[in-house]
């Protein structure tokens, strides 16, 4: 079972020895060359690629993913201050981002799950002014008429709705993580939480509310029907445009 500690051993030796490498080729003359020390760097640099893509391949933890991407990270930063080339980690870690986005997914699809079953399928009740700011504070949503109305009120939904809006908003976080310090444009960075999510959305919650519905809860279509309608089509286009 791989650990933080591990890989971060893992790095430092390699550091450690490069470093030396490169020393001993700045205060010696002749008895390393550059050349040798780019050939030494560029077969340890396959063996490493192979032994990191075969260990993150098997890691199911999104936070020990999330670590050994920041090792890598740091790794890599390190050993380009010494002129060694590190393009190619950073090649990996967009392989690792895929594998960190499936983590979550299946992390994500648990959650989901959990919100389902402890929801009890009735309107969210709203006794005076004070919940209900709590209730748009966490979930923006937006009904002229139902602010007309006096308190007690209830809104359209159940609790699993914001639950779920809020859950969203957590992966988005967790996702955006990994996309720290990877040198890419905001643009790939766009694309890379559009692509998540989506899959999110489209795969892990459709997969969560298709498995609902063929459960018998009393009331259940008109449940699933203020799910979709509320979810998807009012508060996740806000979502990505946060």
């Amino acid at each position: 079972h791989e650990t933080v500690d591990g890989y971060r051993r893992y790095f430092t030796q390699i550091v450690g020895f490069f470093v030396v490498e490169d020393h001993i080729l700045h205060v010696t003359q002749g008895l390393v060359t550059r050349a040798y020390t780019d050939e030494l760097w560029n077969m340890a640099l396959s063996k490493i690629i192979a032994v990191l893509r075969a260990h993150s391949s098997y890691c199911t933890d999104p936070d020990l993913v999330l670590e050994l991407k920041n090792l890598i990270v740091i790794f890599a930063d390190t050993l380009q201050g010494y002129g060694f080339p590190v393009n190619r980690l950073f090649d990996l870690l967009f392989e690792i981002r895929d594998q960190y986005n499936e983590t979550l997914l299946k992390k994500w699809a648990g959650v989901f799950r959990d919100i389902f079953e402890e929801d009890n399928y009735s309107p969210i009740p709203i006794v005076n002014e004070e919940e209900y700011k709590t209730v748009i504070s966490k979930f923006p949503f937006q009904d002229p008429d139902l602010e007309k109305q006096s308190f007690p009120k209830k809104l359209p939904m159940s609790q699993s709705v914001p639950h779920i809006y809020i859950q969203v908003k957590e992966f988005i976080y967790a996702s955006l993580k990994f996309s720290e310090s990877l040198h890419r444009s905001s643009t790939e960075i766009d694309d890379m939480l559009r692509k998540s999510t989506n899959l999110l959305l489209t795969r892990t919650l459709s997969s969560c509310l298709l498995n609902l519905i063929k459960k018998p809860h009393i009331g259940l279509t008109e449940v699933c029907k203020n799910l979709t309608k509320s979810f998807y089509f009012s508060h996740c286009k806000q979502t990505f445009k946060k």
